[in-house]
């Protein structure tokens, strides 16, 4: 049960950070500066009633993805002294087999799943997590950006895309970014208090926490492509999305010929390269159009089209219904007329 005293429990919340190598910066700040600002009164950092400890695994400094160090880690320590063992994924490399995990980190991971001591898996901190074993039969909550990489390297794990965070019990995964700051508030409110964990995400200047099932902001794209070279374009696209990319652009960046990049969509999407990008920021304006408040004017040159009424003409074309309507609809609908996390390679047409 959620407590909502205003006064926290006497026994702080207690956090271990596991910092794998090339952590991801963001993530990780995002929950701690909410445990520091629910930790005291007013914003004076004391671990009074949240206590955090930064580990590796021999308390040797480590490098984050965007290259500042973090000194002073302590070594890896009895697992039992924390509510949470958080672990913070590094940034992968385009093969499974150049990402291994610390033996140490990983036997870690297993000492306190055997303790009974929660796991949460942030970001890619999901992957060490899949790698000690410690996720069968679980489904694994991570970022669009990283949903084929899961599911390309561990087939056997249900990755879930569509949200921000999951709590299964004692397994925790969380997209990252700031929804990071989500989960940290929720563990606030779930020891402390609710007062105490919006105190955090208003000096933080977030409005209000959302809930785990609150969608990540993109569509995010499932399918079974093989081709790698079809597979790199798809995902420079989706980094692109209010950004129209020639097909020679596209090429070029993939060193490629066009003619080649066309064949290749064509064999395993049965459609061109821009047939596709367009119908990918298409879904990306039904998301915002279901789940922002943005005009559709905004939300059409988000998504790449150079005016209203183009956007419009090939919504209704993809849809069914123009994108006023969608609104409308949408303030009345308990779920989205059609599923906009879903590319359905389906129509072979080129329009």
């Amino acid at each position: 049960m959620l407590l909502d005293a205003s006064a926290p429990q006497c026994a702080p919340l207690s956090v271990g950070f596991v910092l794998l190598q090339r952590f991801t910066m963001l993530p990780f700040s995002a929950f701690v500066d909410c445990l520091r600002l629910a930790a005291d009164d007013g914003d004076r950092s004391r671990q009074v009633h949240c206590q955090w400890r930064f580990m590796t695994t021999q308390g040797q400094n480590v490098t984050s993805s965007c290259g500042a160090v973090m000194t002073d880690c302590e070594p890896l320590s009895a697992p039992e002294r924390f509510d949470y063992i958080v672990v913070i994924g590094g940034v992968l490399s385009d093969e499974e087999h150049d990402d291994p995990q610390d033996p140490d980190a990983l036997a870690y991971l297993r000492l306190a799943a055997d303790k009974g001591v929660p796991l949460i898996g942030i970001c890619t901190g999901a992957f060490p997590l899949i790698q000690a074993g410690l996720m069968e039969g679980r489904r694994c909550c991570i970022s669009w950006y990283h949903h084929r990489d899961l599911a390309s390297r561990y087939p056997d794990i249900e990755p879930v895309a569509d949200q921000l965070y999951l709590d299964d019990g004692d397994r925790l995964t969380c997209a990252g970014g700031i929804a990071s700051a989500d989960l940290a508030a929720y563990l606030i409110e779930r020891h402390l208090g609710r007062s105490w964990a919006r105190k955090s995400l208003h000096i933080m200047l977030i409005d209000e926490p959302r809930e785990a099932s609150h969608p990540q902001p993109q569509p995010v794209i499932f399918n079974r492509v093989v081709d790698p070279l079809v597979r790199r374009a798809i995902s420079t696209l989706e980094q692109h999305l209010g950004t129209i990319l020639s097909v020679d652009e596209l090429a070029s960046r993939l060193n490629t010929s066009r003619r080649s990049l066309e064949r290749r969509f064509r064999d395993q999407l049965g459609m061109s390269p821009q047939k596709f990008a367009r119908d990918l920021r298409l879904r990306y304006g039904y998301w915002l159009l279901s789940y922002t408040q943005a005009s559709v004017t905004d939300i059409g040159d988000r998504c790449g089209f150079s005016d209203t009424a183009h956007f419009s003409r090939h919504f209704r074309d993809a849809f069914g219904v123009s994108p006023s309507e969608l609104r409308k609809r949408s303030k009345t609908a308990h779920t989205p007329l059609v599923d906009p996390f879903f590319l359905h390679i389906d129509d072979h047409s080129d329009r």
